[in-house]
């Protein structure tokens, strides 16, 4: 079986033992029997689609990629280092997110998402967005926090959740 993955999901398929794979930032260019691809790519061909959001999330997809293409390897252990959160302080804090991928790991977190108007300790965002929310941004003082988007943080999924993860546990922590 021929395996095609996209750079974001390469670790992914390293992880899960697998060595014979094709990287393609566009799989459906390739002759491959399979995709590897995150959860927002459209691809025309058969695919196995992966959220690296979350730690558990990334564990999650190892074990996807091992079960559905097999690696010979049988490993029951984490290969991620799952963090051990004091998760029943933040639900007390509040935060406004604007993103489905930082929605779910600021509630993995234990934080309290609200919605829309709601009232909020912080704000947490995109990079990308910032110029369409710069208004809102202005009127919170100090209390946001801008979230690197994947083009701007590393292609490793465990180095950009580490990353992730500190940077809102060192800002949204404050509270406590």
């Amino acid at each position: 079986m021929k395996i095609v993955t996209t750079p974001m999901c390469e670790e992914i398929l390293k992880l899960a033992g697998l060595k014979e794979y094709q990287i393609s930032l566009n799989p459906d260019s390739t002759d491959a029997d399979i995709a590897v691809v995150l959860s927002e790519t459209n691809t025309d061909m058969k695919s196995i689609k992966l959220k690296l959001n979350t730690f558990k999330q990334i564990q999650d997809s190892v074990d996807v990629v091992r079960t559905n293409l097999g690696s010979g390897i049988l490993k029951e252990e984490s290969l991620i280092p799952l963090p051990s959160l004091d998760k029943t302080e933040n639900r007390n804090i509040k935060v406004k997110v604007y993103s489905n991928f930082l929605k779910d790991i600021v509630e993995d977190m234990g934080y309290t998402v609200v919605n829309g108007n709601e009232y909020h300790d912080y704000l947490v965002y995109p990079d990308y967005i910032r110029d369409e929310i710069q208004g809102e941004l202005d009127s919170m003082d100090e209390n946001y926090v801008e979230i690197a988007s994947h083009k701007n943080s590393p292609i490793n999924p465990v180095k950009r959740a580490e990353l992730r993860y500190k940077l809102l546990e060192k800002k949204l922590c404050m509270k406590h």
